[in-house]
């Protein structure tokens, strides 16, 4: 399936963006494109499907595939255009259209949410250092350090503490590798973790290593 669970949006503070791959199909045309607006940020609570569909077959394929009730919005995400459907608040409902569109359309489904703004930054002792040009692949741990083994399982590999948009995120893997960073996202998408992919130049490393608790 083609679907994962990201978020971002730099417009707005601490909110996750997730740097969706680059799909998008140029157009050639003697005239100047009409301006795409960029794609509305969710509710608190909200799930967002983001359908990357930078044609404008592709979305005439994607209307046609959805019930007319569904209301659909071509923006800008990143560099890509696609289709915003909101309005899910259950992240199950979410994927169900997601795995629904990709079956019937072919499209990749993208789930994108805002979290909580209350949850605590641990206070740290160490100089958090930039990670450089690349992909960094979060996981939201929810506060559970014990949550790190069944991280370093599904990666094979250490797992690092990370800070991004001012909250504190497990890092499962950091590359330069596009596809490696998407693969990783789904593999821990499909184990039931909330991951991101997002520009890593924005992540502070605090520990290159956690242990479980």
């Amino acid at each position: 399936m083609s679907f994962t669970v990201v978020q971002r949006f730099a417009n707005l503070p601490h909110t996750l963006v997730f740097a969706i791959a680059g799909l998008m199909g140029g157009i050639s045309s003697v005239t100047a494109q009409p301006a795409i607006p960029v794609c509305q940020a969710p509710e608190p609570g909200e799930y967002l499907l983001l359908i990357v569909s930078p044609t404008a077959n592709s979305q005439k394929q994607l209307r046609d595939a959805l019930p007319a009730e569904i209301k659909t919005t071509t923006c800008q995400y990143l560099t890509d255009t696609v289709t915003r459907i909101g309005g899910f608040y259950k992240i199950d409902d979410a994927q169900r259209w997601a795995r629904y569109i990709n079956n019937i359309v072919g499209l990749t489904g993208i789930i994108t949410t805002k979290p909580p703004d209350t949850q605590p930054v641990p206070a740290v002792s160490y100089n958090p250092q930039s990670l450089g040009e690349g992909y960094a692949v979060l996981v939201d741990y929810f506060n559970r350090p014990e949550l790190v083994s069944n991280v370093q399982q599904v990666v094979g590999g250490d797992v690092g503490f990370v800070s991004y948009g001012q909250r504190p995120y497990l890092l499962a893997v950091y590359t330069t590798n596009q596809k490696e960073a998407y693969n990783t996202l789904q593999q821990l998408n499909n184990n039931g973790f909330v991951a991101y992919v997002v520009d890593s130049r924005k992540v502070l490393l605090l520990r290159s290593n956690v242990r479980s608790q």
